[in-house]
């Protein structure tokens, strides 16, 4: 998704956690062309998980037949972007030539590196009829010396995720290595994301990471004595031996990895270098981006 304004702050509650959990963040819904958008990170206090900047979580929602997702093309710079469907259907497009339909289950990794330009849409046979869309948007900084690497898009179906099943608990390594599976999915620096559905009473012991969160798509936990409700982060401290129990069924997002350096980050730019996101700004506003094939008509101009 492309940002409205050039600042990615949003406004979400926090509150300071006890024993292993360092904070929990609440985000805010924010309705966006219909349908409501949760923006975990960045927030005040917490920028990033690891090499997480960026956390949104779409939907739930039903979308009248007519109507859909249409998200004209715009840039990325100095970052990659994982998209992930619970339910639904997008079609990628990219300066690349990439094109490339999404569907549940599926994992989307674009790297900007030095720059590149996509949109997300939907097809007509979808948007023909009544439907459903939930998934979730996420970023991730790249590390210095790859900043300004070729840009790259990357389709992984969702057959190729591994998965397993700990103390009953089903669950999937998205990217990174845990649970004895390691993802097929790139990664340019030490990265987690690990997705889980938990009955009730199921714990789940977390993995060691640098950097780590639990984001609760849906349902409730409890993490020591923090209840977590539904759409809430828990960002834990680095110990050994954290579990989650849940209190009715959940589906849960472990994300974190390496801690990064730290990023600036403006409308659809994230980079080490302030000055990369003004000639960034400015290499768009100039029209000296690529253009996405076969989606050339249309773009989204640089917030003012």
């Amino acid at each position: 998704m492309s940002n409205a304004t050039k600042e990615l702050e949003l406004d979400c509650k926090v509150v300071e956690g006890c024993g292993a959990i360092e904070r929990i963040i609440q985000p805010r819904d924010k309705e966006l062309g219909g349908f409501s958008v949760r923006r975990v990170l960045p927030t005040v206090g917490r920028k990033q998980v690891g090499p997480w900047v960026f956390f949104d979580h779409m939907g739930p929602a039903e979308l009248p037949a007519g109507s859909g997702i249409s998200v004209r093309p715009h840039p990325h710079v100095n970052l990659a972007t994982v998209t992930y469907l619970f339910e639904g259907e997008m079609l990628h497009r990219d300066s690349l030539g990439s094109e490339q339909v999404i569907r549940p289950g599926d994992l989307n990794l674009m790297v900007a590196g030095r720059g590149i330009v996509h949109s997300e849409r939907q097809r007509p046979e979808v948007t023909a009829h009544p439907q459903r869309i939930h998934g979730l948007q996420l970023w991730l900084a790249l590390p210095e010396a790859m900043e300004e690497c070729e840009p790259a898009f990357l389709h992984y179906p969702s057959e190729a995720l591994p998965r397993t099943t700990v103390e009953g608990v089903a669950l999937r390594v998205m990217m990174g290595a845990a649970y004895g599976l390691r993802s097929p999915v790139r990664t340019d620096a030490e990265t987690l994301y690990v997705e889980a559905d938990l009955q009730p009473g199921q714990r789940l012991r977390l993995p060691d990471a640098e950097e780590r969160a639990v984001y609760v798509a849906s349902g409730r936990l409890q993490a020591r004595d923090n209840t977590l409700p539904a759409h809430a982060m828990a960002v834990f401290e680095a110990q050994a031996g954290i579990e989650v129990e849940a209190i009715e069924a959940s589906r849960i997002a472990i994300v974190g990895g390496e801690r990064l350096g730290p990023r600036f980050m403006e409308w659809n730019f994230v980079s080490s270098r302030r000055e990369r996101i003004e000639q960034a700004k400015a290499d768009w506003k100039a029209g000296r981006f690529p253009k996405v094939p076969g989606d050339e008509a249309e773009f989204i101009p640089l917030p003012e």
